[in-house]
């Protein structure tokens, strides 16, 4: 058996983007782990916070609480800052993980990855998706850790942007264009059949509260629709051939 780490930068990211490929690794026995670089201090603020209560505090307790669904063993915060949308003034804000040195966040995930004797890491790809910046960082700092700790496989992972497109239509909501240095579909050559872990990946988005309510996109899918863009995990790894498959 393998252990399987994956690598996001905010909560929540890690059940819209791997949460089927996170499930399916622990049914079938293997070791998954969590590594998230903020904390998401730059999310929206939800009327149902308690006094006092800060949000990345209640981002902290539902990470945990969708990791538990996603069968995870280990969650780990390198603990860097938020950075906010790309143009956004918190991207500068000293300790924001935008402005993280690579080097030096990529060790830290580094000895994350020699500990645990990762055999697959999943990151992001170069563009980071959809180019928020530290979505972006995930890609650099996760590429240079793999190659510090020689992780096996290395895989990058990627929204079919043609499916979740036309699910945002289909949903009544008109999706933003990404522009030129998006990644295209046509890059992926590792797709992973998730349908039998829908309802868990569902589950834990709905436990992501603060940022995924119920009148989230996310959530107000009909189960047709949202299989149709979530059904299958897409990822790039460079240099080796067509998968359906995570070598763990």
């Amino acid at each position: 058996m393998g252990t399987l780490v994956t690598f996001h930068a905010h909560p929540d990211d890690e059940c819209i983007v791997t949460g089927g490929v996170m499930r399916k690794a622990f049914e079938e026995g293997h070791r998954v782990v969590l590594v998230v670089a903020t904390r998401g201090e730059a999310g929206e603020i939800p009327d149902f916070l308690e006094p006092g209560e800060e949000l990345w505090q209640r981002r902290v307790v539902e990470t945990h609480a969708a990791a538990d669904l996603l069968g995870v063993t280990r969650v780990e915060f390198l603990g860097y800052q938020d950075s906010g949308m790309m143009g956004d003034e918190l991207n500068t804000r000293p300790g924001s993980f935008w402005t993280a040195d690579v080097e030096e966040a990529a060790g830290k995930l580094a000895a994350i990855l020699l500990e645990e004797d990762a055999t697959a890491l999943t990151i992001y790809d170069r563009f980071g998706g959809y180019g928020h910046p530290d979505h972006i960082q995930v890609h650099r700092v996760g590429t240079r850790a793999a190659e510090i700790a020689r992780t096996p496989a290395v895989y990058q992972a990627k929204v079919r942007e043609t499916r979740l497109r036309e699910a945002m239509r289909r949903a009544g909501e008109e999706p933003s264009p990404l522009g030129d240095e998006a990644v295209p579909d046509s890059e992926i050559n590792v797709s992973v059949d998730v349908t039998k872990y829908l309802d868990v990946k569902r589950a834990a988005m709905r436990a992501h509260a603060s940022q995924i309510p119920e009148r989230s996109f996310f959530l107000k899918l009909d189960d047709e629709t949202f299989a149709y863009a979530f059904d299958t995990e897409c990822f790039i790894r460079p240099g080796h051939a067509p998968s359906s498959t995570l070598d763990l």
